[in-house]
């Protein structure tokens, strides 16, 4: 079988975005049913030293969707807005994430494989074919974001489990 792009990407992208789309389901109902205000998640961080809640839930958004889109334009560079602020807007982001990510073509993903590729922060950059961009940085960094997006939740006390963050397995049909 020859190596699709698309294929390495863009259905495990949706995969863990449905995931993290229902993780922010879990975590607001948990905050309205414990009574625990909605900012005691948003700005939560396992460590002083790492970025809140919101800025994973963000990240993980970036480094799927903006990650096609900065090798569609050959350069990416860290989004360093800041996060959305409660829920609803943690929400709209990752459904238009997913919306976005539904409507790529994968012959365009297949397309990419070879092209140049730099990753831009400041004065420093990385250079990358757009395939080792996306499989060796761009995708490890959101699982990183993924991951510590559900670490929070269960550290907060939400009850989930391995199976919310895995999402719906992609099984032969």
């Amino acid at each position: 079988m020859a190596f699709s792009l698309y294929a390495a990407t863009i259905p495990s992208y949706r995969q863990i975005l449905e995931s993290v789309a229902g993780l922010l389901v879990r975590a607001e109902t948990f905050c309205s049913e414990k009574g625990i205000a909605p900012n005691d998640i948003i700005q939560a961080r396992l460590a002083d030293d790492m970025l809140p809640f919101a800025y994973q839930v963000k990240s993980t958004a970036v480094h799927s969707l903006g990650a096609i889109e900065g090798v569609r334009k050959g350069v990416f560079s860290p989004d360093m807005t800041p996060p959305p602020e409660n829920f609803a807007a943690l929400k709209v982001r990752i459904a238009g994430t997913l919306a976005a990510i539904e409507a790529i073509d994968a012959a365009e993903v297949d397309a990419f494989c070879g092209r140049d590729m730099r990753f831009a922060f400041g004065d420093r950059h990385i250079d990358f074919t757009a395939e080792n961009f996306l499989l060796s940085f761009s995708q490890p960094n959101f699982y990183f974001h993924a991951t510590t997006t559900y670490d929070i939740l269960r550290w907060k006390g939400i009850p989930i489990g391995k199976r919310d963050f895995m999402g719906k397995l992609r099984t032969k049909t």
